[in-house]
């Protein structure tokens, strides 16, 4: 099948290993998930031609079950982006208009899905970036809790706030994509909570949605948040209560956001260095001067500019004036979490403040960077949200975000899943 979206780096055949829930059906494999024996480049050329020697636990599960691998999809380099602009191997188009970015980082998972060039695709989130493409392709993704799915093999970009997740073209394709990695691993200590083994059920009769101010304020398309409100009102319909909420740290998540994600990259991305990882450089120079001149040729802009970022943040002087409030910040966040949810079982607003953005449009970082704001508090605070299509503003999908307690992923995927039957009945 041909792909004019350029969803994927590389296709491989796809053949599944056996039997099991997965079995006769193709799954998208987000480039920086580990995969033994086929190259895995995070979307970046100073890995082009890296093979992994094992495969991540997500890929192990995803064949055991039977899924039957058909390639690596395209990505912002190393996670860092929200368009799937960023890659070193050129952007991916939006299956639904093809002027326009599939959302990001994992924009290549999701157009895969869209497209019908996969029935399913695992992508990774760290501050939206399985959310964001679903919800501007028009499919469901889900970022489960922090240690629900084993980050074994997964090359991170912020080790502390990003996780594996499943996307897909419902929500039940989701929740079983979920079943399937969402399972024990002895190699990521940062796995609790029980193994995933829920089927929907789509009833949200006495459940409270809980719906901040904050979802719906400044940068928000009155016509994103007018189909949001409009899906809100659906689930009332069908016995869900609806409590108008508050959620002030919504001020200082983004910053906190972005200190903290800039920094781990800093550390993680250091690896890179000619020796290690990456490709040597030719002449013998000394070891500092080998080293800059292989990040500044093969990182791109948007890299260089986070690794700037995080060091920065973390120097000597600065630590404190930036990281360390960062995670006052991230606590403050944790915290209304934790209140809200003492009140509401959920949380429903926009995925994303507007559609998709058309390509090149969001050439200032800054503008990027703010796209972010509705997605980022659940990475900071560790917690299950879910996006998925509510309707559209000038024929391109908007998305519902449903975000639950901790360890509750199973909440999410039931009222998401109860709006999706209501929507398609």
């Amino acid at each position: 099948m041909e792909d004019p979206y350029h969803a994927y780096i590389r296709r491989l055949e796809p053949r599944s290993p056996g039997t099991g829930i997965l079995a006769g059906r193709t799954v998208a494999i987000k480039d920086n998930i580990s995969t033994a024996g086929v190259p895995t480049t995070c979307g970046s050329r100073i890995l082009e031609g890296y093979v992994p020697p094992y495969d991540a636990r997500a890929v192990e599960l995803v064949r055991d079950a039977g899924g039957a691998i058909n390639g690596k999809t395209n990505m912002d380099e190393f996670g860092m982006g929200t368009t799937t602009e960023n890659s070193g191997f050129g952007p991916t188009l939006n299956p639904r208009d093809t002027t326009r970015v599939p959302g990001g980082s994992s924009g290549g998972s999701a157009a895969a899905v869209a497209a019908g060039l996969a029935d399913l695709a695992l992508g990774t989130d760290t501050g939206g970036s399985i959310r964001c493409p679903a919800a501007f392709c028009g499919i469901v993704g889900l970022k489960p809790t922090y240690g629900r799915v084993s980050r074994y093999g997964l090359v991170a970009y912020a080790n502390s706030l990003e996780t594996i997740g499943p996307m897909g073209r419902s929500v039940g394709d989701v929740s079983t994509l979920l079943r399937v990695i969402g399972q024990p691993d002895p190699r990521d200590t940062t796995m609790r909570g029980t193994p995933y083994a829920h089927d929907p059920v789509p009833d949200v009769a006495g459940r409270r949605v809980g719906v901040p101010d904050e979802f719906f304020g400044e940068g928000v398309d009155p016509r994103v948040a007018a189909t949001v409100r409009a899906a809100i009102e659906t689930l009332a319909s069908l016995g869900a209560e609806v409590v108008p909420v508050s959620m002030p740290s919504m001020a200082c998540a983004l910053a906190a956001y972005y200190v903290t994600c800039t920094s781990e990259a800093s550390s993680n991305l250091a690896r890179y260095d000619g020796v290690r990882y990456g490709p040597a450089v030719e002449t013998a120079r000394p070891w500092h001067d080998a080293f800059t001149l292989v990040r500044s040729a093969h990182f791109g802009p948007e890299v260089r500019r986070r690794i700037l970022l995080g060091t920065f943040a973390l120097s000597s002087g600065y630590y404190g004036k930036y990281y360390g409030k960062a995670q006052t910040a991230r606590a403050n966040v944790s915290a209304d979490y934790a209140r809200l949810f003492r009140e509401v079982d959920v949380l429903a607003g926009p995925t994303m403040p507007t559609v998709a953005f058309r390509l090149g449009e969001l050439a200032d970082p800054l503008s990027m960077y703010l796209a972010d704001i509705l997605t980022v508090p659940a990475n900071l605070a560790g917690v299950p949200a879910i996006s998925v299509p509510c309707g559209t503003v000038d024929g391109l999908p908007v998305g519902l975000q449903l975000t639950g307690r901790a360890f509750d992923d199973e909440t999410v995927i039931d009222i998401a899943a109860a709006y999706e039957a209501e929507v398609a009945a």
